[in-house]
């Protein structure tokens, strides 16, 4: 399922992800912190999975990703039924769409999830969220099922990617299953939503800019695409320049990007990597940000210094498993 190819048989023992065969999860619930054009007002439905393919030194959802027991991770099993069940609810609750927070390493219990979902009558859009270390072929299992990809580029050197996710071929990896996503979704469409109905009016996307006066029940929501997520991490402004590049000229504005700087260093994770456990520099986040603007990127997010802060980290609880 994953570039780690570890081989191992999950129904005798764990993985590189952490995980068994039995699929488990940290949260499943309306979740308000994603790019506007996808949590808009009334939140994105998140499923928060357990265990992860890269695990990350300074990964965000620590405990919930690295499979720690206790802190902020209280995880339940769910058979696809279940999932399945979760998916409706949070329709039933408003979510804009269905958000699958890493979950590489369960993609057939997803898929086999969302088919029933759909069936039960899930109508809202599925989004694939993930930290892009999966293979073209687990990628293609999710076509027809997933209408938003939401992937990470990490990393394109490979001295970095080495260090913080023990995974050289990050790159080659992520790119390829990127251009699958596109393939599969292509170019953003959107819908004009009033808020708190399932009223909808579709919206080309060069109709964005020129539609910017909604009323004040109205808002603007992906409704079928790719946004391309970047981290940037302490130190890291070239390899970040890169990846910026890299995405202006494989796609131009047929894909979204999110230019992020909420890194948040987790100090007691950190201690062998002393060079990230830092804050992001406003001053080389502004650089890279002027940097797209040179390169004439115009479908892109960019953050506030005020993302930086551990209250943006949900609690995997179990909250709605």
């Amino acid at each position: 399922l994953c570039a780690r190819n570890c081989g191992i048989n999950r129904y005798e023992r764990a993985g590189y992800c952490g995980m068994g065969a039995e699929l488990l999860a940290g949260r499943a619930a309306l979740h308000y912190w994603e790019e506007p054009i996808i949590s808009g007002k009334e939140g994105s439905g998140a499923v928060f999975f357990t265990g992860c393919s890269l695990r990350c030194v300074f990964c965000q959802n620590y405990n919930l990703a690295h499979c720690l027991e206790g802190g902020n991770n209280s995880s339940k099993a769910l058979t696809t039924q279940r999932l399945s069940e979760d998916f409706l609810r949070l329709q039933e609750e408003g979510a804009n769409n269905i958000n699958l927070v890493t979950g590489t390493h369960y993609v057939p219990h997803i898929a086999k999830a969302i088919e029933k979902a759909k069936n039960a009558g899930l109508e809202i859009p599925v989004l694939y969220n993930t930290g892009t270390y999966d293979n073209v072929e687990t990628v293609k299992i999710l076509d027809g099922l997933v209408d938003i990809y939401l992937p990470d580029l990490k990393y394109v050197d490979k001295s970095i990617s080495g260090r913080y996710s023990k995974a050289k071929d990050y790159f080659e990896v992520a790119t390829a299953a990127i251009a699958e996503m596109y393939r599969q979704v292509g170019k953003p469409k959107f819908v004009v939503k009033k808020i708190g109905t399932r009223n909808y009016v579709s919206l080309k996307s060069e109709e964005i800019k020129e539609n910017e006066k909604l009323d004040n029940d109205q808002e603007i929501l992906l409704q079928k695409g790719v946004v391309i997520r970047h981290m940037m991490l302490p130190g890291a402004l070239l390899d970040s320049k890169r990846i910026v590049k890299y995405v202006a000229d494989t796609y131009g504005d047929n894909v979204y990007m999110s230019l992020m700087c909420q890194y948040t260093p987790l100090h007691e994770n950190l201690k062998d990597y002393p060079e990230i456990d830092k804050k992001v520099s406003r001053k080389r986040y502004e650089r890279l940000v002027d940097y797209a603007i040179e390169l004439g990127i115009k479908n892109a997010f960019i953050q506030s210094q005020e993302a930086v802060s551990e209250s943006f980290i949900p609690a995997f609880d179990g909250t709605g498993i």
